[in-house]
């Protein structure tokens, strides 16, 4: 007998195999269990035994989900690297499971992906957490692991984010899977998240290869009822077995084990419809193929009389997609981002009606959403069971674009350059300062790390402009040293401001190799900045602090004076973690009678700063860094009581 919170009774009959259903949310979501040798087993999840049969219902966030899943396999390595909508994972991990994981935050996904690499060779189940574009540094190691395999389990998450909420892009980490010929997960729901990490371990051991999961943002950052079993407690040490033919990838062996690795291929799209990923169900001559968070959006609106067929897992049996094509008249897919259903489904699809991306029935862009499903569904001549009223924004609001924190030590860094370098060029890079686009010091920005390396290629076409770089601490460490490198040795000329805030906050405040702290809390030696700058080559090395603009000003205008490589570290912790640590700084207030509405202060971009008929006012966002005091020309700015 299987128990939840609820109490309600889950008796699992001794047949080949039982479905239990649980409704969550509007749709419902199957899980498979497999009776044999006396024991029940999830869709090839470690074995349940005795300390699982109490099972505990929670409302959880996706990543809260995901993480749950990997104390139940439980996983041994967690490495990554933070990146929106990943990041949860490992905070979630790391705030319970330090001493009992290898937890790390890396410096960047290449090497978190080669860390993990290593552990799964030494027979561990490792875990390795990015975000989509994180998986273009990785993909080197990525690539080249399908060849090697895992003697333990390697799974690599991959957070896909339709509609770029906080991303460069919306790229489709499943076409990374095709190009590596490697196994994708693809989960539709939150229970789906937790029990595919499980499942996802334990086929990457029964295949010996690493596995791909790729939840996305509606997955990651939803919350809902999962159905959890017990944490695990299964301590095991690595030991690596010499294998150069294995390990060494030089042609000779490469060619053999690229033979192997096509080898897999049958077995592997064999296993992913036996386990359930990919599953249909036959009503009618239409059908509806679907994979991701979509899928549960089509559960919620087909009518009956329509064929469903789920796709969870890549790559796709062409055989058993073929058989369910063939009893078909019309198919419409619907997927989000790229058309990797859509392209198996057309090339066996014959005289079958398709109808998705590739002719303009489903976008191409952006997420999908209900309401876009329930039309899409239209739109090909499938009633859905529930359609939506158009929808329009209350009118007359503000509009509220994303700005800079009331305090931060990166808008006063934006004033200064923008006041010593009138008309130069500003390439920027991935982080909260990227919204010094709203102070109009940020022209480029295109992946981590290309700040400098766009600053230095300007340098190069002499435009006779001076270009200032500006890119974050973590950043810089994640891939911003290389660019410097290369500056320094090319002979670029330019000046690169590193905004050193004492952790990595864009992504929810994770620790880095300047932070003097692990992943877990412990101490760490505190990179130095300063040191790594020299070390690249750079002659002209100036720490100040942001909240100091006189020192700011006058370092940035030596900075412009000079030739060559010239680095500014701006350092000063995150409003944010500062208050969390206690500090404060007291709060400033405007003296009515010395105030002339002026609006400098205004102008500076603070949310703190109001305005109050003519005159200014500070609100209670002051977080004290005292840089619109030293700004206003009247003097009218002072230390008081915030709100005045």
């Amino acid at each position: 007998m299987l128990r939840a919170q609820t109490q309600l009774p889950y008796t699992l009959p001794h047949s080949s195999s039982y479905i239990l259903c649980h409704l969550q949310q509007t749709a419902l979501f199957l899980t498979l269990w497999t009776y044999r040798d006396g024991n029940y087993h999830l869709d090839g999840a470690p074995t349940l035994t005795s300390q699982d049969f109490t099972m505990e219902r929670r409302y959880l966030l996706g990543n809260e989900a995901i993480a749950h899943g990997c104390r139940e396999v439980p996983v041994d390595f967690v490495t990554g690297y933070p990146g929106t909508p990943s990041s949860e994972v490992i905070d979630t991990l790391r705030a319970t499971e330090c001493g009992d994981m290898y937890i790390e935050w890396s410096v960047n996904e290449k090497v978190a992906l080669e860390n993990a690499l290593a552990a799964a060779w030494c027979g561990l189940r490792a875990l390795c957490t990015m975000k989509h574009v994180g998986l273009n540094v990785a993909a080197d190691p990525l690539m080249t692991s399908a060849y090697t395999g895992v003697t333990g389990s390697l799974v690599v998450m991959s957070a896909d984010d339709p509609f770029a909420h906080s991303s460069q892009n919306e790229q489709d980490s499943r076409i990374y899977a095709e190009i590596a010929q490697l196994p994708c997960l693809d989960p539709s729901s939150v229970q789906e998240a937790h029990d595919m990490v499980i499942s996802a371990s334990a086929l990457s051991l029964e295949l010996g290869l690493p596995v791909l999961f790729r939840p996305t943002t509606r997955i990651c950052h939803a919350k809902g009822d999962v159905l959890l079993g017990a944490p695990k407690k299964d301590p095991r040490k690595g030991e690596f077995h010499r294998d150069p033919r294995q390990y060494v990838v030089i042609p000779a062996h490469t060619r053999v084990l690229h033979k192997k690795l096509l080898a897999k291929q049958p077995l592997v799209k064999k296993l992913l419809v036996e386990k359930g990923f990919n599953r249909y169900s036959l009503a009618g001559t239409t059908a509806v193929v679907t994979s991701g968070v979509t899928a549960s959006y089509v559960d919620e609106l087909l009518p009956p009389g329509v064929s469903l067929m789920k796709v969870g897992g890549y790559p796709i049996d062409e055989t058993w997609l073929a058989h369910f094509l063939d009893q078909h008249e019309k198919v419409v897919v619907i997927e989000e981002l790229a058309p990797v259903v859509e392209g198996a489904v057309r090339e066996e699809a014959g005289e079958v009606i398709v109808h998705g991306k590739k002719d303009g029935f489903v976008p191409r862009e952006g997420e999908l959403t209900p309401e876009a499903v329930a039309a899409i569904l239209e739109k090909v001549g499938i009633p859905p069971t529930r359609r939506f009223s158009p929808r329009s924004p209350v009118g007359g609001l503000p509009p509220r674009p994303p700005i800079l924190c009331a305090g931060c030590m990166h808008r006063s860094v934006f004033s200064a350059i923008r006041k010593v370098f009138k008309d130069g060029i500003y390439p920027s890079d991935i982080g909260c300062y990227t919204l010094g686009l709203q102070l109009g010091a940020v022209d480029t920005t295109i992946c981590m790390g290309a700040s400098i390396t766009i600053g230095s290629g300007i340098a190069h076409t002499h435009d006779g402009r001076d270009i200032v770089c500006t890119i974050g601490d973590s950043t810089f460490l994640h891939t911003g040293i290389q660019g410097l490198l290369n500056a320094v040795y090319n002979g670029a000329s330019m000046t690169v401001v590193i905004l050193d805030n004492r952790t990595t906050a864009m992504t929810g405040h994770q620790p880095n190799p300047g932070s003097g702290v692990t992943a877990c809390g412990d101490l760490t030696p505190q990179i130095s900045l300063d040191l790594l700058c020299r070390a690249c080559g750079v002659a002209f090395v100036e720490t100040v602090d942001p909240y100091d603009v006189p020192a700011l000003i006058e370092a940035l205008s030596e900075a412009k004076r000079r030739k060559g490589v010239r680095v500014i570290i701006a350092r000063q912790p995150c409003v944010i973690t500062a208050r969390k640590s206690g500090i404060r700084r007291g709060t400033y207030m405007v003296d009515a009678e010395r105030c002339t509405g002026c609006g400098v202060c205004l102008r500076f971009g603070c949310p703190a700063m109001e305005r109050a008929g003519e005159k200014a006012i500070i609100s209670v966002q002051c977080s004290g860094c005292g840089v619109c005091a030293q700004l206003c020309p009247t003097g009218a700015i002072i230390l008081g009581v915030a709100g005045r």
